[in-house]
C-alpha cells in the first residue's frame, strides 16, 4: 500500500540521523519526492535502497523538508495516533510537575515529545497553542480538539505569530481557536507567588515559564543581598527575589510596558517597599553607566532575550554575551553571585561556559560555577533531539 502514498527517497548514506532518530530531514539529503504531497501532508521516507525508515510531515520550501511523526512504518499518523502523543505528554507532566508547583506550565514540547512544530503552554484555564510547523499546521483543528478533550480545558488561543512559520512558508497567525473565552490577560500561581500574565499580546506565550524552577532557586540566595535584575520582562525574577529577603532589587528593561507590568506583579505579592526601583533603559548602556559610577551589587541576573536563534548567526550573538557578561563581574562584589543565561538555539553549553569564563578573565575577577542551569521539566529533551535544549545558565560566584 506505502508504494502508491508520497514518499521522500533519500540519497544514499544520507538515512544515518534518519536510523539514528533524529527527527528533521534535511532539503540536502532527499533524493526525489515520489507523488504530489502537499505541505503538511505525511510522506513515507526510504532509504536510497528502499528501506523503510518511517512517516514524516512534509515541508516543501523549508530547508528542514521533513519532520518526523514516527520511526515506525507500520504505525498510521492520524487522529489516534495525535491522541496517544498527546496523551504521553500529558502524563508526563503529570509525574513530573506538582499540581501546587505552578498552574502554568508547557503541556507539548514539540520534537521533544514527539509533536514536530507544536508548543502548548497552559496558563490555569487557558492553552495557548503555537504550530510551526507545516504538520502540526495541517493537524491544527484536530490538535485542538483532542488537546480540550484531554485536559478538560475549551478555550485554546493561537500564538503562530513567530518568524519561524515564514521558513515553512506559512503565514503569522494569532487569534482564539477555541472556546467561547474570554481571551484576555489573567492571573498564574508559581510556588505561591502571584503572576498577571498577557498571554495574547506579551512575548513567546505569555511568560517564561521554562524559568520556573530557576526562579526558585534564585529565591533561596537572596536574603539581605542587593540584586540587579537585567532584561526584566515582567518582573518574575525581581518578585521572587523580594520574596527572598532581598535587601533591593532593581529592575531594569528597554520596555516600558513590560516594567509597568513588572511593578504590578510586585504590587500584586505585596511586595511593594523602599529598595524597589525601577529603570527603562538599554541593559548594556545602563552597565557601563553603573560601571563607570563604580555602584556594585550582590546578585545580578542576565536573562536577555535570544541572540542567536541559530548557529549562522553565534559568533555576533558570542560578542553580545561576552559583553553582559563581562560588565557584570565588573559590578559584583567579593562573594556576589550571578545568575546568567542564554536561551539562544545557536549557541551551545559548552559555547556559553567558554564567553562566560572569558567575561570573568576579561573583568580580572576569579568565579567559580556553582550550578549548571536549564528549562525546566516541563520543557523535556529528548535524547535524540539535543537541539531541544535551548535554554542554558550558570549560577557563579565571585570570589
Amino acid at each position: 500500500m506505502s508504494e502508491h502514498l508520497p514518499s521522500l527517497i533519500l540519497h544514499p548514506g544520507r538515512e544515518k540521523s534518519v536510523l539514528l532518530r533524529h527527527p528533521w530531514v534535511f532539503s540536502g539529503a532527499v533524493r526525489q519526492v515520489s507523488g504530489d504531497p502537499q505541505p503538511g501532508d505525511t510522506v513515507e521516507v526510504r532509504a536510497a535502497s528502499g528501506e523503510r525508515l518511517g512517516w514524516a510531515a512534509y515541508s516543501p520550501t523549508s530547508k528542514i523538508q521533513a519532520r518526523m511523526w514516527t520511526w515506525n512504518p507500520q504505525e498510521t499518523v492520524d487522529e489516534a495516533f495525535l491522541r496517544r502523543r498527546l496523551a504521553q505528554a500529558l502524563e508526563l507532566r503529570r509525574t513530573l510537575v506538582p499540581a501546587d508547583e505552578s498552574n502554568a506550565l508547557r503541556l507539548v514540547h514539540a520534537e521533544s515529545d514527539g509533536l514536530p512544530g507544536l508548543v502548548v503552554d497552559r496558563y490555569a484555564n487557558l492553552l495557548v497553542m503555537q504550530c510551526l510547523s507545516a504538520g502540526a499546521e495541517r493537524w491544527r483543528a484536530t490538535l485542538a480538539q483532542l488537546l480540550a478533550e484531554l485536559t478538560g480545558i475549551e478555550n485554546i488561543y493561537e500564538r503562530s505569530d513567530v518568524d519561524v512559520r515564514r521558513l515553512e512558508g506559512l503565514p503569522e497567525r494569532a487569534g482564539p481557536l477555541r472556546g467561547p473565552g474570554p481571551f484576555e490577560p489573567l492571573e498564574i500561581v508559581e510556588h505561591g507567588l502571584r503572576f498577571w500574565v498577557d498571554p495574547i499580546h506579551g512575548q513567546k506565550t505569555g511568560f517564561y515559564i521554562d524559568q520556573r524552577r530557576n526562579r526558585a532557586r534564585l529565591r533561596g540566595l537572596c536574603a539581605g543581598r542587593d540584586v540587579l535584575n537585567c532584561f526584566a520582562y515582567t518582573g518574575a525574577f525581581s518578585v521572587y527575589a523580594l520574596a527572598g529577603g532581598a535587601r533591593s532589587v532593581l529592575s531594569i528593561d528597554t520596555s516600558g510596558e513590560a516594567l509597568a507590568a513588572a511593578r504590578e506583579n510586585v504590587a500584586r505579592n505585596g511586595l511593594e517597599r523602599a529598595g524597589v526601583e525601577w529603570l527603562e533603559a538599554d541593559v548594556f548602556q545602563a552597565l557601563r553607566a553603573f560601571r563607570d559610577q563604580a555602584r556594585s551589587f550582590d546578585l545580578i541576573v542576565l536573562d536577555p532575550p535570544k541572540f542567536a536563534p541559530t548557529a549562522a548567526q553565534a559568533e555576533r550573538a558570542a560578542r553580545g554575551y561576552k559583553d553582559i557578561n563581562l560588565l557584570a563581574f565588573k559590578l559584583l562584589r567579593p562573594g556576589g553571585i550571578l545568575f546568567t543565561f542564554s536561551c539562544s538555539g545557536g549557541i551551545s553549553t559548552e559555547l556559553f561556559q567558554k564567553i562566560v569564563s572569558g567575561a570573568a578573565l576579561d573583568a580580572g575577577v576569579d568565579a567559580v560555577i556553582v550550578e549548571h542551569l536549564a528549562q525546566g521539566p516541563d520543557h523535556p529533551v529528548a535524547l535524540n533531539f539535543p537541539e531541544g535544549a535551548y535554554l542554558k545558565g550558570l549560577i557563579c560566584c565571585v570570589k
